[in-house]
């Protein structure tokens, strides 16, 4: 496990960004990860896609700091959506009904190529 955590942002669309994650994400680095999310989304960003492809580990820190980030980004008036999930980490989501209300897709393409949230309301 490393405890080192890099995010970096695309903006693919007004309003939209997707955060690439690199590393583990659990309570060493889980407040990087909500503080970065956080600075995407107070930039003009409240639709944001995590992708998760490059994530060797969640714990529940983690867990606990997506759940912060999609508050944050309903708050914001926009979403929160996860693409690439790693196994393990879909159990988690499954397990505790997260993956009821995150919306969890195959790649981060499956969501910046659909309209944005405005037009699907």
């Amino acid at each position: 496990m490393t405890h080192t955590l890099h995010l970096t942002a695309q903006h693919p669309h007004p309003g939209l960004a997707v955060a690439m994650i690199v590393g583990d994400v659990d309570v060493q680095t889980a407040p990087t990860l909500r503080s970065g999310a956080m600075e995407i989304i107070r930039q003009g960003h409240p639709r944001l896609v995590l992708d998760l492809a490059q994530v060797g580990f969640c714990d529940s820190a983690g867990l606990s700091a997506i759940i912060g980030i999609w508050h944050a980004a309903q708050e914001a008036g926009g979403s929160l959506s996860l693409a690439a999930v790693p196994d393990r980490l879909m159990r988690m989501l499954s397990m505790t009904g997260v993956d009821s209300f995150l919306p969890v897709h195959a790649t981060a393409a499956d969501v910046t190529d659909s309209p944005p949230a405005s037009a699907q309301r």
